[in-house]
């Protein structure tokens, strides 16, 4: 319990919102930006929620401090709720990498959460403030050389069941990763 506090205490100075309920409750502060169309290179949802059994989610900085940041509360939060910390904990660290990359607007934050819904799913969800850069899947290119960065989505195909993309509310985007726990 102590752990927990601590970890409370070191995201609550890290982003000035208070995490006592484990749930952080209110907008994030994104500026308004274009509307987006949709790409072919990703997955979409298109499937209703289900009704979740289990919800966190935390507002952290766009900054590689905020990235790391995200493995500490998932890995807490996995083992407060019994699931195993990989390969969860390294998809947040991919996604929450990529938040900070790519979908980061100086002055604003990505917030990450995990969501678990019967049939035992464990959803981590990424979004940030870029939804006018979508990531796309990866593609082989004939001939050429390996790319210098890039291989952290094709990580988390590797890993996750499924993974896609989900733009809003505007400006946003959501990047999203569902594992089977029933495996």
């Amino acid at each position: 319990m102590a752990r927990a506090a601590t970890l409370s205490r070191t995201i609550e100075a890290i982003t000035g919102h208070t995490t006592g309920s484990r749930r952080w409750h209110g907008p994030l502060s994104f500026t308004a930006g274009p509307r987006l169309s949709t790409p072919g290179e990703v997955n979409h949802e298109t499937v209703t929620p289900r009704a979740p059994l289990h919800r966190f989610t935390v507002p952290l900085s766009a900054t590689r401090r905020g990235a790391r940041l995200a493995r500490l509360p998932a890995a807490e939060q996995l083992d407060a709720w019994g699931l195993p910390l990989d390969p969860a904990r390294l998809i947040v660290a991919e996604l929450a990498t990529n938040a900070v990359v790519h979908g980061r607007v100086p002055g604003r934050g990505f917030r990450f959460g995990l969501t678990v819904t019967a049939p035992a799913t464990l959803r981590v969800e990424v979004t940030d403030p870029r939804g006018d850069q979508l990531p796309a899947q990866a593609r082989a290119s004939a001939g050429a050389g390996p790319p210098e960065s890039g291989y952290g989505l094709l990580l988390v195909e590797e890993l996750a069941d499924r993974w896609g993309v989900r733009t809003g509310p505007v400006p946003c985007k959501s990047v999203w990763a569902e594992l089977d726990l029933g495996r």
